[in-house]
């Protein structure tokens, strides 16, 4: 849950670098909350079958959209490759599956144009 706090705090941060385990676990936590409020719809009956979509599910995603895409972006950059690329998903089917492909991969070992790599934990001098 850290992961998924840590991301929103950074929702409109485009710079810098994202960690596998901080993309993942946002992504599974935005996953579990979107289920939840999905039955919570589904009670309700403000969810529509043929979308999906519900009052609070619509409501979650668009409150989710910004920090979704600025974690992607931070992501990308921990592979060393541009935001942009997240364009690649509105490409149907390969465009998916080259972003999960993007994702999936490890960091980058050293520092990149984007900064440094965020697994080192840097050390101070006292």
């Amino acid at each position: 849950m850290n992961w998924f706090l840590a991301a929103l705090k950074k929702y409109a941060d485009f710079s810098g670098r994202a960690q596998r385990s901080e993309y993942w676990y946002f992504f599974l936590f935005y996953l579990l909350i979107y289920i939840a409020l999905a039955i919570v719809d589904s009670l309700m009956g403000s969810l529509d079958e043929n979308t999906g979509v519900g009052i609070l599910t619509g409501i979650f995603t668009l409150a989710m959209l910004i920090p979704s895409i600025s974690v992607g972006v931070r992501r990308l950059h921990d592979t060393d490759r541009s935001g942009w690329w997240m364009l690649i998903g509105l490409i149907p089917i390969i465009g998916g599956i080259v972003l999960l492909v993007f994702c999936v991969q490890d960091s980058q070992a050293t520092d990149n144009r984007f900064g440094s790599n965020p697994k080192i934990v840097t050390q101070l001098d006292f």
